[in-house]
Parts: C-alpha cells; structure tokens; sequence
C-alpha cells in the first residue's frame, strides 16, 4: 500500500485527550474505524476530516504517499 500514516493516529488523539473510549462513547468514531486505525488500514476521507479536526492538523500531516512513478 503506497499510503502510510506518518505517525499512530490513536496514540496522537489519545495525547489529545481522546481515548478509544471516549472516541467510541461520544460517537467520534466507531469500533471498525478504530481497529482500522490500529491495523493500519486506510480509512474514509470523513474519518480524515474528523481526525485532522481534532489533531488540528491537515491531512498531509498525517498521511504519506511511498509509492514510486507510475
């Protein structure tokens, strides 16, 4: 997969204040979008957008392209 996450998006929300399980009892986020972050799989853009509005961040600052010329 040529997309990478630049750093552990659940340890950076955590540092935020936003554990898993206040990600999951406020809605923020649910269980398959948080055991997608942890396995490292690519998620929605809406996902990006929430992240990167609490991180307060832009989605560049989170995820990377590894690929080579097409």
């Amino acid at each position: 997969m040529p997309i990478k996450y630049k750093l552990d998006i659940l340890d950076a929300l955590k540092q935020a204040g936003y554990s898993t399980y206040r990600l999951r009892k406020e809605k923020i986020l649910g269980e398959r979008v948080i055991q997608q972050l942890r396995d490292g799989e690519l998620v929605s853009w809406k996902t990006i957008e929430t992240i990167c509005g609490i991180l307060n961040c832009q989605p560049g600052d989170i995820v990377e392209y590894q690929g080579g010329a097409l």
